[in-house]
């Protein structure tokens, strides 16, 4: 495992988990299912599983550095690469693909993010391994999840349609599609032949690298030409400076939509991204009335199919709600109906 290198990108502010999620206290490090493990300490504790310690690294906004360190003692100052600002994934990647690449020049990269829920670590490990088979040979690999609906918020990996597909099985991407309508959706689910982006690379340090030199040269400029910057005292403020001048733009742009040697591992672990309330619905616990409650005090009455989260030690009664989402946290109080979730950003333009 010398070479297996894991990669946590943490610089989000996760606004579509407000009240509890803020950008003070972004949602990765926040214990949304009530468990007492934040989310990026769940994905660091799965990444012991690909990576050894001392090879995982976390990329954050350099705001994060001191809580990444608290919630995760087990790294060093130097393994937790800061962003002076958000510049979205590509920056992101090139900046520790070049990093790890100037530390060690065989490394295998894992690049997960912080907010993504996979309970089955077992299964998850097996899945990077056979990615990682795939990313030494000189592949790009992303790990694709089987669609359960036709979701709207996810991006698609189309392959060649295959009706003996299996877990684990190492497919070549036919392309990338973007987060399609919900008639577009429909069709992706009834072919048979798409499966869910899950944001999860695995591949070599020098093949990314060339494919940023080959589609991205700007970034590839600013973050792996001079790869002696990271040896240097002035590391950090020539990073700064990439990241002032380079583009916005995700990684999904930047590469996996331009090249070609792209495989996609499937996975055989059960997935979510946590990209809003609504999407913790499948994961939590919850009683006979279909309430998902996290909290020790609350009490409903008459009320079906709500989202609880309230601080530990807070007392709630909730009477006649259905189908709400109902979070408190310290000063901020959220009672939203979950068919207006999508609304949440507009609403809180208003708040703010």
């Amino acid at each position: 495992m010398e070479n297996n290198y894991s990669v946590i990108m943490a610089g989000g502010i996760g606004s579509r988990f407000w009240p509890m999620s803020t950008p003070e206290h972004p949602k990765q490090f926040l214990d949304v299912l009530g468990i007492g493990k934040s989310l990026i300490q769940m994905t660091y504790h799965r990444l012991l599983n690909v990576s050894p310690v001392e090879n995982i690294f976390v990329v954050t906004n350099m705001q994060y550095k001191d809580m990444v360190l608290q919630q995760l003692p087990g790294l060093k100052p130097e393994q937790v690469l800061t962003e002076p600002e958000r510049k979205n994934t590509a920056p992101c990647i090139a900046y520790a693909a070049a990093k790890i690449h100037s530390i060690n020049p065989n490394a295998t990269l894992v690049i997960s993010p912080a907010d993504h829920l996979i309970i089955q670590e077992n299964n998850f490990k097996h899945t990077i391994e056979t990615a990682i088979i795939s990313a030494v040979s000189g592949r790009i690999v992303t790990i694709g999840i089987q669609p359960t609906r036709p979701d709207t918020g996810y991006g698609y990996i189309e392959v060649e349609a295959n009706k003996d597909t299996r877990a684990n099985d190492v497919m070549e991407v036919k392309q990338f599609r973007e987060k399609p309508d919900l008639a577009t959706a429909k069709q992706f689910l009834s072919s048979g032949n798409f499966y869910w982006n899950s944001g999860i690379f695995i591949w070599k340090s020098s093949t990314v690298l060339d494919a940023l030199k080959e589609f991205q040269p700007n970034l590839y400029d600013l973050f792996g030409l001079n790869l002696h910057m990271y040896k240097s005292e002035q590391e950090q403020q020539n990073v700064n400076h990439a990241f002032s001048v380079c583009k916005d733009i995700s990684i999904d742009f930047a590469v996996m939509e331009h090249a070609k040697n792209i495989d996609v591992v499937l996975a055989n672990f059960d997935w979510s991204d946590l990209g809003t309330w609504g999407s913790l619905d499948l994961h939590l616990n919850k009683d006979k009335n279909e309430n998902a409650i996290v909290g020790d005090k609350v009490y409903t009455f008459n009320s079906k199919d709500c989202i609880v989260n309230i601080p530990e030690g807070k007392t709630a009664l909730i009477d006649g709600l259905e189908g709400y989402i109902v979070i408190q946290s310290d000063d901020r109080l959220m009672i939203l109906r979950k068919e207006n979730e999508q609304e949440l950003k507009k609403y809180l333009a208003t708040v703010k």
